[in-house]
């Protein structure tokens, strides 16, 4: 009973100030480098079509590039402050780990069937605790490709590591197209399940 007080407690913080902070910030500079990104990719398309411009930022390639630049230092300053402040207050540990591939398959096969629970929402099932993880992995991988493509020269061995400038293109646009995934599926369930929306803008 004690624990059953403690777990559900309505007054109980679920998401501290600074995890909030950073989530909205870094909803912010998603949306301009991708909508940049796209005005960007325009310029110079991989495959056979273009981003609708109505859906782009910043006019032209030369102001695109200008967001996309700003929104870049936006982005990878608040992903470094968001992972040293998750290392930092323990919070990785427990709410990352450990992880089960076992685990996995079952909550992925229970979301399947529309049977995840969601009523502890200070828990991440399997299936969270993957998403979020790959998404700071692709995250991480966006930055490095990013600054093959900004900087090539500067940077010869994150160039070679992946791949060439080329191939640096394709991974950054295959990390885009797994961003905007990402996205896609969170709004989703931020409407299957909108107490969720209350407990990243309040924090409980």
């Amino acid at each position: 009973m004690q624990r059953c007080r403690m777990k559900c407690a309505p007054d109980k913080k679920v998401h501290p100030l600074w995890l909030r902070l950073t989530h909205w910030i870094n909803a912010v500079a998603m949306t301009l480098m991708i909508l940049s990104g796209w005005r960007i990719y325009n310029a110079s398309p991989l495959f056979s079509f273009d981003f609708p411009n109505s859906y782009t930022l910043g006019g032209w390639l030369g102001g695109a590039l200008q967001w996309h630049f700003a929104a870049m230092w936006l982005f990878a300053g608040n992903g470094v402050l968001y992972l040293t402040l998750n290392l930092l207050s323990g919070r990785f540990r427990q709410r990352f780990l450990p992880l089960s591939m076992t685990q996995l398959v079952k909550d992925g096969l229970s979301a399947l069937k529309g049977h995840l629970s969601h009523h502890d929402l200070r828990q991440y099932n399997m299936v969270q605790k993957f998403a979020y993880l790959l998404v700071v992995i692709d995250g991480m991988l966006l930055v490095f490709s990013g600054l093959v493509l900004w900087k090539s020269v500067q940077f010869p061995f994150l160039r070679e590591v992946l791949g060439g400038y080329d191939t640096a293109r394709f991974i950054h646009f295959f990390a885009m197209a797994f961003l905007c995934a990402f996205v896609v599926i969170h709004l989703i369930m931020v409407a299957l399940v909108p107490k969720t929306l209350l407990l990243m803008t309040r924090g409980r």
